[in-house]
């Protein structure tokens, strides 16, 4: 698998999002550390044993950026969220509402100044980078965005947005110095936040909250922008946009246009992951807002939500179009999303996983000869 070039080697023309299907092994010493049948050690334990198995999987299916699968977590976010300094996370009584589903009902709460400190996902990262060998070790966690999005924050401890906002940019610059000092050179921030300011029915929606959509855009960038800011040049960062993801169902529609000009053009990335599996997520017209020939758009055009194989004409026609807008050196695969961005997993099999990922790199090769 050849890589977009030399200064850029962690960018790959086959990728993947990074969650997978929790193994009934997985699933299984969960429940048992849950019920105190073993302890967290032994839980780890297996975990190790798990995500050994999947980095060599990925490994046999092509893919050069390989995942630790999210396998220790429940969230694709609120793991990660709830153990910042300063935010607690709680049970709920509502879930996060999907198409015709709902969410555990997991929240997190900022209750006092945030901050980076000993992360347990350091830990996580290092264990992949060890296994992940010769290949890349990619870790994913949310983006900034989500903490604003998805936590209450205590008025208390923040009167000032804008404090919580600089407070939030520093709290990620930490957190993006701390894993490149682990040895992380690939990290994604997933992010649903950008999807939602796509929608007309989440704008209203957020305005019915007394929230400006637009205001939010301009936080969102800055706040990325500036825990962005200054960081190692052979550290490579990409953003995930989501729509909701959850046992194959979905939260929002709405194609880039209402972001794609500020995000596309104004946010210091190295790359995006784009969902393009179906009619939702719009056309390729927005990516004329990429005006930087380092940008590296990732078309999620292979979809993760259910496990019948696309037709390879009908996704080299896809790539075709989208390179009316974006030179094709710029462009990239993936599958649209994760597998499992929670624990539960989407509705297909793990062998339907494996075969998802060989035809983004079957695909890849026949396209970028």
């Amino acid at each position: 698998m050849q890589t977009l070039n030399k200064t850029n080697s962690t960018i790959f023309r086959a990728d993947q999002v990074g969650s997978l299907l929790r193994s009934d092994a997985i699933k299984n010493a969960r429940l048992q550390s849950a019920s105190g049948e073993i302890s967290l050690e032994q839980l780890r334990q297996i975990e190790d044993q798990e995500i050994s198995r999947i980095v060599l999987k990925q490994k046999e299916v092509g893919l050069q950026a390989v995942t630790d699968g999210e396998f220790r977590r429940a969230w694709w976010h609120f793991d990660f969220l709830e153990n910042l300094v300063g935010v607690d996370g709680y049970w709920s009584g509502n879930g996060i509402q999907f198409h015709q589903k709902q969410t555990k009902s997991r929240a997190i709460k900022v209750t006092s100044k945030l901050d980076f400190g000993n992360h347990p996902m350091l830990k996580d990262f290092k264990y992949l980078h060890e296994v992940a060998g010769d290949h890349v070790a990619k870790f994913t966690i949310p983006s900034p965005s989500m903490l604003h999005f998805r936590g209450e924050i205590d008025p208390t401890v923040y009167p000032d947005e804008q404090e919580f906002f600089d407070d939030l940019a520093l709290t990620y610059k930490k957190a993006l110095q701390a894993f490149y000092d682990a040895g992380c050179r690939y990290l994604q921030l997933d992010d649903t936040s950008w999807a939602y300011l796509c929608s007309e029915d989440q704008r209203e929606q957020l305005r019915a909250k007394g929230k400006n959509p637009d205001f939010l855009i301009k936080m969102y960038l800055d706040t990325l922008n500036k825990a962005l800011a200054d960081r190692p040049a052979d550290f490579k960062i990409t953003m995930h946009i989501c729509r909701g993801n959850f046992r194959s169902t979905w939260i929002s529609s709405g194609g880039y246009e209402p972001i794609a000009e500020q995000l596309f053009g104004h946010l210091n990335i190295d790359g995006f992951f784009l969902e393009y599996d179906n009619d939702r997520s719009g056309g390729f017209e927005p990516l004329r807002f990429v005006n930087r020939p380092d940008l590296h758009i990732v078309l999620g055009l292979i979809t993760s939500k259910f496990g019948e194989l696309e037709s390879k004409d009908v996704i080299k026609r896809r790539i075709e179009e989208a390179s009316k807008f974006v030179d094709l050196a710029q462009l990239c695969l993936s599958p649209q999303c994760g597998f499992a961005s929670t624990e539960e997993g989407n509705l297909l099999t793990e062998e339907q996983q494996w075969s998802k990922l060989q035809h983004v790199v079957q695909l890849s090769k026949e396209v970028w000869k």
